[in-house]
């Protein structure tokens, strides 16, 4: 008993005398490390928190086909994502189809195990990440298991026809120009479409990424909607759009 009273002494002084402190932000300034502004509740509808990202939630209320562009940290996935499973909820669309091209990020995995969706999920995390954030881990799974959401890489997309569906094609600026426009004519009746991605952060060789391109193309339609969002739409640390402005 002694040692253990000694011991139980020590921690409480240590306690008392260190040095260590708790990190606080800044008064009114945005913190990784405040868990009140970082970690917000969950809403049944996404806030805007710029005024493109506002016009991008409008277009896409709008317009079938919507062009999302702009830097990393804009919330161009999750917006999307949230406004399909928005759309899945209300009735307006009886299934989400979320596609990505499986390009690695400037180095090479090698084979991976496993069966095709093994071997796709570390590309499709993403999207994995932002469905369960607005559906939960367990609804997310029996909505894939069911087929209402499809999770599928740009591969498979040739020949399709997508029908009463909210399709999100995510980071775009991995597709030539041949597969965009592949991917633009899956568009089927009833169904609204929203490409992503960031023309500045392609990792593919200079010159085969087709979404400025195709951006530049489709903004002289009126019936389809391009969104550029900025630096100033950046929802992440603040570091991030400081460092866009230099990188």
């Amino acid at each position: 008993m002694g040692k253990r009273a000694s011991r139980k002494r020590t921690r409480e002084e240590f306690q008392e005398h260190s040095k260590v402190r708790a990190l606080f932000p800044v008064r009114g300034a945005w913190s990784p490390v405040d868990r009140g502004q970082s970690e917000t509740s969950y809403t049944r509808h996404v806030k805007p928190c710029s005024d493109n990202q506002r016009r991008l939630l409008e277009a896409i209320d709008t317009s079938n086909l919507v062009v999302a562009v702009g830097p990393a940290g804009t919330g161009k996935t999750f917006l999307a994502i949230a406004k399909a499973v928005e759309a899945l909820e209300s009735g307006k669309t009886t299934r989400i189809m979320l596609s990505r091209p499986a390009v690695e990020a400037g180095e090479n995995l090698g084979f991976l195990p496993g069966g095709l969706e093994d071997k796709l999920a570390p590309y499709l995390r993403p999207l994995y990440d932002a469905l369960s954030d607005r559906l939960g881990n367990k609804r997310l799974k029996t909505l894939l298991a069911e087929g209402v959401i499809e999770i599928a890489p740009i591969a498979y997309m040739r020949g399709r026809t997508l029908n009463n569906a909210f399709i999100v094609i995510d980071e775009a600026q991995n597709c030539t120009y041949g597969q965009l426009k592949m991917l633009l004519t899956r568009l089927g009746w009833h169904s609204t479409m929203v490409m992503t991605g960031d023309p500045d952060q392609t990792d593919l060789l200079p010159g085969l990424s087709g979404l400025g391109q195709i951006a530049d193309r489709l903004s002289t339609l009126d019936d389809i909607a391009v969104v550029r969002l900025e630096d100033r739409d950046i929802v992440r640390h603040p570091l991030v759009a400081a460092m866009l402005t230099v990188l």
